[in-house]
């Protein structure tokens, strides 16, 4: 409606703040301009800040290792004397195996069976550590830190070769961690720029497809992107383009699959939720800066659960070791995925106004 002595293409004036009554004053205003609502959305944000705080400090502040696999290779009279020393380190920090010779060990390395071996030289005082430092070069140092202690109690030396060293541009390991972080942000963003824009729940089913099919088409150009960046751009990563790239739209899918069913079941709180999910407990725990077993037990327990643990050990497998161990990060993706489009739906279906309309239909 157009007010008085306005045309009807003019602007409508914006309103105006009714006064505060009689003796009210500032409580008034204070009551009128600060919702129960929006209290309770300030409260919520400060405790995700105070969460964050907590589980990025918590997880980061000190790196100590736990369970370290350390393979030893040494002769049948020599190795359960120096798995003995090795299990013996304070704090359960190793857990020791053996392995018949250094090319099994080395395999298994390379299949991310283990962190380190140690090789006895019977014919010498100096041993040889191999690591593989695209697995984590604080898991690496703590092997050999460990290692070197062990070997000096004995009168021997230790040498440290590296058999799956990082890429020249990827020089503390961490671009396969940042590139997923990259795009758990897209993919919880644009899901929540597409609730905030049109509506936190799909209309309909229909809706709801396009909704997640603009989604499924932004998380390829997503991956792609990211994969073009890391490796053309930057040469930060080797490995298969397109494994990346998959790798990257299945991250991207499945945390906005995700944010899209939070914001269907909790509205814009959702998002907040999100949040939760993959910022304040996905982050820290991925695997990036610290791998797991130098990790403290609760972000170690949880980390290979949520996508950003998940897309890390993918696009960290494909880059360095040629796909060993990608099965079950792939399969975390396609659950969380599944989930999100699942949920998504049976919130669209439950809708009244949806029900309502289906039983005019029929």
């Amino acid at each position: 409606m157009t007010a008085p002595g306005q045309g009807p293409g003019q602007a409508t004036a914006p309103e105006q703040a009714s006064p505060p009554a009689p003796g009210q004053g500032f409580a008034a205003e204070l009551k009128g301009a600060v919702t129960p609502r929006a209290a309770l959305l300030v409260i919520a944000v400060l405790l995700l800040q105070l969460g964050f705080i907590t589980s990025y400090v918590g997880a980061l502040h000190h790196p100590t290792p736990h369970e370290l696999s350390i393979a030893v290779v040494a002769p049948p009279q020599v190795a359960p004397k120096l798995v003995e020393g090795l299990e013996s380190v304070p704090d359960e920090a190793v857990k020791a195996v053996t392995a018949p010779d250094a090319a099994t060990a080395t395999e298994q390395l390379k299949d991310q069976k283990i962190y380190a071996a140690l090789v006895v030289n019977p014919a010498s005082t100096e041993d040889v550590l191999l690591v593989a430092n695209a697995r984590g070069p604080s898991a690496a140092r703590a092997a050999e830190s460990i290692v070197t202690g062990l070997e000096k109690s004995q009168g021997r030396t230790v040498k440290v070769e590296d058999v799956v060293p990082l890429a020249k541009g990827d020089a503390n390991g961490l671009s396969s961690f940042y590139l997923v972080i990259g795009w758990c942000v897209g993919g919880y963003l644009v899901a929540s720029i597409l609730g905030v824009s049109a509506g936190a729940k799909p209309a309909n089913a229909n809706r709801a497809v396009i909704r997640l099919g603009t989604l499924a088409l932004y998380s390829v150009a997503a991956g792609i992107g990211g994969a073009i960046i890391v490796q053309s751009v930057l040469d930060a990563l080797p490995g298969s383009f397109w494994g990346l790239s998959a790798v990257g739209a299945l991250v991207v899918f499945s945390v906005g699959a995700v944010t899209m069913a939070l914001q269907c079941l909790f509205d814009i709180i959702g998002i907040g939720i999100a949040v939760l999910l993959f910022v304040v407990l996905g982050n820290p725990s991925a695997g990036g800066v610290f791998p797991p077993p130098m990790m403290p037990t609760f972000w170690r327990a949880i980390g290979a659960w949520f996508p950003n643990g998940a897309g890390t050990d993918a696009a960290r497998s494909i880059a360095y070791f040629g796909g060993s161990g990608l099965a079950v990060p792939l399969v975390v993706l396609l659950v969380w995925a599944a989930v999100g489009v699942a949920v998504t739906f049976a919130a669209v279906l439950r809708r009244p106004g949806h029900l309502t309309r289906t039983l005019t239909t029929d």
